[in-house]
């Protein structure tokens, strides 16, 4: 058997067009999310949607429409329209998603990090983020 691994995590904000807006402090791994998103809060611009994961339950920021999808109730089901606007949502969500994949293309946040001094890990994660910006750059500019 190896070593158990001590895992870290981070939040983040992207748009659809997967560019990172904002990243939190890197956590403890065991840290919930919602835990994360109070501990650093964020002030958003007035009349903005923001579009969260059921991890983010009961995180209502002021001033913000929040779309989150709805839970299965236990023992029930969802009705017809409650599935359609899951999956509006999760057509947004999906984007955000391949934004994190575009920083992990960066190996260094993904694999097993064993460089143990204070804050590398987050100056680690803003580079990888920095980087998948830049591609997204240019990318863009290429059209």
């Amino acid at each position: 058997m190896g070593k158990k691994t001590h895992n870290v995590k981070n939040n983040l904000l992207s748009t659809p067009e997967k560019r990172i807006l904002w990243l939190s402090k890197t956590c403890e791994g065991s840290l919930h999310d919602k835990k994360i998103c109070d501990n650093q809060p964020i002030h958003f611009p007035a009349g903005i949607t923001l579009w969260q994961d059921t991890g983010f339950l009961g995180h209502n920021p002021t001033n913000v429409t929040v779309m989150m999808p709805t839970k299965k109730p236990k023992g029930k089901e969802l009705s017809d329209e409650q599935k359609e606007n899951n999956r509006s949502i999760s057509s947004y969500r999906v984007l955000v998603e391949h934004a994190i994949g575009g920083v992990k293309r960066c190996r260094i946040v993904k694999d097993r990090f064993r460089c143990h001094k204070f804050g590398f890990d987050d100056l680690v994660m803003e580079l990888a983020c920095g980087l998948h910006n830049l591609r997204i750059t240019l990318n863009n500019s290429a059209i």
